[in-house]
């Protein structure tokens, strides 16, 4: 089983259980994105657990965790079933919320960020200087969370937490790299991070949103070609 990388020192703090359930929450997220158990298909715990050479405490643990990402749902009297992938519709529901949240959000954080923040967000677009290339869920789980990343802290640096908030719980970006992943896609999003970044350390609030706005309907069109 993989192991999650942990920051210098996290490791030997946490309980061994905290350890062992954080592996095998990445590992079901990873078999979830890489369609290896299937959308649509119920989670089979029991077999799970012999697989992964564990007790079924940390499954349960990681599948309460993978719910609330809305990776996978539960049903009384039968358990955990991988969610679908989105449809168009909520496709474009999602979109439409983005488009609503996140251009404001960046014209609210090239006004609020400040010195620190600004380092924050230099630091984490040096995180990912390029996209992984395309393949498995490992491979591009750098530029996934790396995306995730960004657009939260634009969302906090907004300093509004109702909207960091309702930003959160779309986990969108999970949802998204579940439709497609390529290396293409990836070089695009860090071109056209880099362009909020600029506005954003400009502190041009209509840059910011206007690069927010441009991304989001880029990647928007990017994404559609690959629903049915």
């Amino acid at each position: 089983m993989p192991s999650t990388q942990q920051p210098e020192g996290r490791a030997a703090r946490l309980p061994r259980r905290q350890i062992l359930t954080d592996e095998v929450y990445e590992t079901l997220k990873a078999m979830i994105m890489n369609s290896e158990i299937t959308a649509g298909a119920r989670v089979n715990i029991d077999a799970l657990a012999r697989d992964l050479r564990v007790s079924q405490t940390p499954l349960r643990e990681a599948l309460a965790r993978l719910e609330s990402d809305g990776l996978v749902t539960k049903a009384a009297l039968k358990g955990y079933s991988v969610s679908q992938v989105l449809t168009r519709a909520e496709f474009e529901d999602l979109y439409e919320l983005r488009r609503l949240l996140e251009p404001w959000a960046a014209a609210r954080c090239a006004e609020r960020a400040g010195r620190a923040g600004r380092a924050r967000l230099q630091a984490e677009m040096s995180s990912c200087r390029e996209p992984a290339p395309a393949g498995g869920y490992q491979s591009y789980r750098r530029m996934t969370e790396h995306d995730q990343r960004f657009h939260g802290l634009i969302t906090e640096l907004a300093g509004n937490r109702a909207v960091q908030a309702s930003f959160e719980r779309t986990h969108c970006h999970l949802h998204l790299f579940r439709i497609s992943y390529a290396d293409r896609l990836g070089t695009q999003t860090l071109l056209e991070h880099h362009r909020i970044l600029d506005a954003l350390l400009a502190g041009d609030p209509e840059q910011a949103a206007a690069a927010m706005l441009a991304h989001l309907d880029a990647s928007r069109a990017r994404l559609s070609a690959h629903l049915p």
